[in-house]
């Protein structure tokens, strides 16, 4: 087996968001919630570290649903008929995007509430 290029490497990569994108609902989800943070942070004027806790968030998020997917594809591929496992693997992975969307809400809360609360104050 020959080596892959780097350029190779990137294009499986980005291969695997298209996939991902087009199959999953969450993750599209996941997308137009990041579109609007993010404008709303940019509208709040978030200093550095606020923008880089935010960030590292949306990727915890979107990483824990594109781990989901392939470990999703994985169980199929090995077990296509039920199998008490095969549905175990499968749960707990969605358990941890779900806990990942919660501390992301958390986190957007600790963010977001001060900046938006202050805002709010002005308007009083």
């Amino acid at each position: 087996m020959r080596a892959r290029t780097l350029w190779e490497s990137f294009g499986f990569a980005f291969a695997g968001l298209r996939y991902a994108w087009r199959t999953q609902r969450n993750l599209r989800i996941h997308g137009a919630i990041t579109i609007l943070v993010i404008a709303l942070a940019g509208l709040l004027g978030f200093d550095p570290l606020r923008w880089a806790v935010l960030l590292l968030t949306i990727a915890m998020v979107w990483a824990a649903e594109l781990f989901n997917t392939a470990l999703e594809a994985v169980v199929d591929l090995v077990s296509p008929a039920f199998h008490p496992m095969a549905r175990i693997a499968k749960d707990v992975s969605a358990g941890m995007v779900l806990l990942c969307a919660i501390a992301a809400v958390l986190i957007g809360l600790a963010l977001f509430g001060p900046p938006l609360w202050a805002l709010g104050a002005r308007f009083r």
